[in-house]
C-alpha cells in the first residue's frame, strides 16, 4: 500500500474512533450512575474522554512521520500501539454493550405487542451489562499491555531437525541460526534485545543467516546496533538478503537517488556486521571435501517488491547439488520455488512475524495472518521440499508481541539412514 492509501485508512480508522468514543461515554454513565461522588463521576467520564481523544489526535498528528525520510520512529510506533490497544478494548466495550442495547430493544417491542405497559415500554439500561463490558474490554487491554511491555522482546528458540537422503554425508549434524526481520528501527529496549542476539550466539551453529527486513525504513536505523549485530559470528560464515522494508518503498524520499543513495548505504552496512549479502546469487560452503549451495534472491512477494531472480541465483549451481535457499518472503517459495525443477532441498524465509499476535499451542496454531498467507510461521513440506518461516526477531508499527513471540531458529541437517 502507498504512503498516501495508508495515511487515508488511518484516517477513517481514527475518525471511527472518535464516533466510538461516544457509544463508550454513554455505558461509562450506567456504570457509575450510582456513584455518590459527582466529583470522582466527572474525573472517570472526562478522564477517558480526554485520553482516548489525545491518544488519538497524536497518533493522527504522527502519521506525518510517514511522509519523512526515516517514517516511523519508536515513538510513533508506541502511539499506534496505545491508540491500537484503546480502540480494541472500545470495540469489545460496544460489543457487549450493543448486545445488551438490543435485547432492550426487543424486550420493549414484546411488551409493545402484547400492550403491557405496566413498565416503560423500552427498559433502562441495565448497569450489570456496562460491569460485564468492563470485564470483557480489561482482557484485551492488559494483554496488549503485556505485548508492548514485556512480549516483543520474549524471545524464543525453535530447534528443527530435517533429514534428506541425498545431503552430504559431511554435512550430518550441520546446523544453520536464523534471524529474519530483525526492524532496528522499532527497538526501545537495547537490554532486552540484547537477550535475543545473546541466544543467537549462544547456538554456537556452523552457519548463520539473515533473511530480510534489516530495517523499517532508513539505513540509519542500524547503526546503533552493527557491533551487536556484527557479534554473531559462524565457522563457514554470516549471509543475509533483503526483505522488502529494506528499500525504502514505505516513506516519502526527497529524490529518487536519495531512495538509492539509502540503498547502497544498507548494503554497505551488511558487509560492515560481516554478513555476505546475496543479490540473486549463490555461495559454495565446502566441509570435508564436499558441498552445499546456498543461494540468496532479492525481495520476491506476491503483492510486494518483485526484484527475486530466482534462474539468476541458481547460475552455475548443480542441477544435484544440495541447496539452501534464503527468500524473505514465503510467497515466493508457494508461487516459484516448491515445483520448481531445480529441487530446492530447503528455504528459509520471515516476513510475516506471524502477525505478532495469535495462538501457539501443541496441536493448534492460529493468527489472522493465516487468511493472507497460507503458510506464516514454522515448518512447511511439498514432498520433502521444506520451507521454514521465521516469526520474526523484531517488531514493526505495534510495538508490541502477543502469543507470536519474537524468534531465534536453529536448523540441523542430517543425513536419513536408508536401512
Amino acid at each position: 500500500m502507498h504512503v498516501n492509501g495508508l495515511l487515508k485508512v488511518f484516517l477513517i480508522i481514527s475518525a471511527i474512533s472518535l464516533l466510538i468514543d461516544w457509544y463508550v461515554f454513554s455505558g461509562l454513565k450506567t456504570l457509575i450512575a450510582g456513584w455518590r461522588s459527582r466529583l470522582w463521576q466527572k474525573i472517570l467520564l472526562w478522564g477517558y474522554l480526554l485520553i482516548s481523544i489525545g491518544v488519538t489526535v497524536l497518533f493522527v498528528t504522527g502519521l506525518q512521520a510517514f511522509k519523512t525520510n526515516t517514517g516511523m520512529r519508536p515513538f510513533h510506533e508506541w502511539v499506534l500501539s496505545l491508540f491500537l490497544t484503546f480502540f480494541i478494548t472500545k470495540l469489545f466495550f460496544i460489543v457487549v454493550m450493543f448486545l445488551g442495547d438490543i435485547g432492550r430493544f426487543l424486550t420493549g417491542l414484546f411488551k409493545l405487542a402484547t400492550q403491557s405497559h405496566d413498565k416503560p415500554v423500552f427498559p433502562a439500561r441495565r448497569k450489570f451489562i456496562s460491569e460485564i463490558a468492563v470485564l470483557v474490554a480489561a482482557i484485551p487491554f492488559t494483554s496488549l499491555f503485556y505485548a508492548m511491555l514485556k512480549g516483543k522482546y520474549d524471545y524464543r528458540l525453535h530447534k528443527i531437525t530435517l533429514y534428506f537422503d541425498d545431503l552430504p554425508a559431511a554435512f550430518d549434524g550441520f546446523t544453520i541460526t536464523q534471524l529474519s526481520d530483525i526492524h532496528s528501527g522499532s527497538f526501545d529496549d537495547v537490554a532486552a534485545m540484547q537477550k535475543g542476539i545473546d541466544l543467537a550466539i549462544a547456538q554456537k551453529s556452523d552457519l548463520f543467516v539473515f533473511t530480510g527486513d534489516l530495517v523499517n525504513n532508513a539505513a540509519s536505523e542500524i547503526e546503533p546496533y552493527l557491533n551487536r549485530f556484527g557479534s554473531i559470528k559462524a565457522p563457514y560464515g554470516q549471509f543475509s538478503i533483503l526483505g522488502n522494508h529494506d528499500y525504502g518503498d514505505y516513506i516519502e524520499w526527497k529524490s529518487p537517488e536519495a531512495k538509492a543513495a539509502n540503498l547502497e548505504t544498507l548494503k554497505q552496512h551488511h558487509k560492515t556486521l560481516g554478513y555476505r549479502l546475496l543479490l540473486n546469487e549463490n555461495v559454495t560452503i565446502e566441509k570435508g571435501g564436499q558441498k552445499i549451495s546456498l543461494i540468496g534472491v532479492q525481495n520476491w512477494g506476491r503483492g510486494f517488491i518483485q526484484m527475486g531472480d530466482l534462474n539468476k541465483a541458481l547460475r552455475d549451481v548443480p542441477k544435484d547439488a544440495f541447496k539452501v535457499l534464503l527468500s524473505h518472503d514465503p510467497t515466493h517459495w508457494e508461487d516459484h520455488v516448491r515445483y520448481n525443477s531445480a529441487n530446492i532441498h530447503l528455504t528459509l524465509s520471515g516476513h510475516t512475524h506471524g502477525a505478532q499476535f495469535g495462538v501457539e499451542i501443541p496441536g493448534f496454531k492460529w493468527s489472522p495472518v493465516k487468511y493472507k498467507y497460507l503458510d506464516w510461521a514454522g515448518l512447511a513440506n511439498e514432498k520433502g521440499r521444506y520451507l521454514y518461516v521465521n516469526r520474526g526477531f523484531g517488531f514493526l508499527a505495534f510495538s508490541g508481541r502477543l502469543g507470536i513471540w519474537p524468534e531465534v531458529t536453529v536448523i540441523e541437517l542430517k543425513k536419513k539412514v536408508t536401512a
